[in-house]
């Protein structure tokens, strides 16, 4: 499957994703956790945590596909791993995240404190913040060119990318293609959806979406999934108009 036209959806190509604005991105959505964050995160840290529970071996390598200015999914994955990738595209938030690995501002915090309910990230050996810059490096590029990584890493997140960055159904499914692609078998996920999402602004300019709901995730997942589970996530708070709820994946890389 190639990236390409889709009859009149807007694609990935279309947008100016180097205009992308880190800082109103986190101010709308990170500055205060949102509850269905927080349901989010407690999803997470229990997925993982029964992962690697009882599990020998060193530390693993981890990958958040499309980053972006959200740091919350590579603080999940930080108690297994001696490497974790944020791959992302725009500029903007690459230069983001590099100033973040240095030294995460106040804000993240309160997300770290939700995973440390749970033993294993209470339990990390050294500050958080240390430990992300130890490990977390920035790699720049385009989802749709992953192929290159085939296999490459142990355990992985995608957090509201593939279907906020087209309004292509064939690129949507491409994206979680080349998201599973990068795992190797039996390397643990999660991904998040935003559902039936009509598009987003981030400051002054508007990005697109494509409108997905359970059937489509499964549908998506279902080929290099094994043990997948997907839950449906709804608040009367919604953190933007536009969208109908989040979705939530988790599992493993299909052997």
């Amino acid at each position: 499957m190639t990236p390409g036209s889709s009859g009149d959806a807007q694609l990935n190509a279309d947008f100016a994703w180097a205009a992308f604005d880190p800082i109103a991105y986190v101010h709308h959505n990170y500055l205060v956790m949102q509850a269905e964050d927080e349901e989010i995160l407690r999803i997470v840290r229990e997925h993982f945590g029964d992962h690697f529970q009882g599990r020998a071996g060193g530390p693993v390598s981890g990958v958040d596909v499309g980053a972006g200015a959200n740091l919350y999914p590579a603080l999940t994955m930080l108690p297994w791993c001696d490497e974790i990738t944020l791959f992302e595209r725009s500029p903007a938030n690459v230069e983001y995240l590099v100033s973040q690995a240095k030294g995460s501002d106040a804000n993240w915090d309160q997300f770290w404190h939700v995973l440390c309910e749970d033993g294993a990230y209470y339990a990390l050996d050294m500050d958080q913040r240390e430990k992300f810059r130890r490990v977390v490096s920035v790699e720049q590029g385009c989802i749709f060119d992953l192929d290159r990584y085939e296999a490459r890493w142990s355990m992985g997140t995608m957090f509201f990318v593939a279907e906020s960055m087209t309004a292509s159904q064939q690129e949507f499914a491409l994206g979680v293609e080349r998201f599973l692609g990068v795992l190797a078998p039996g390397a643990p996920f999660v991904a998040a959806f935003m559902e039936h999402s009509k598009g987003y602004q981030v400051g002054e300019q508007f990005f697109p979406a494509c409108d997905v709901g359970e059937t489509e995730v499964r549908a998506s997942l279902d080929p290099f999934a094994e043990d997948l589970k997907v839950e449906c996530l709804r608040s009367s708070a919604t953190v933007r108009e536009g969208y109908s709820g989040m979705i939530v994946a988790y599992g493993r890389r299909r052997n």
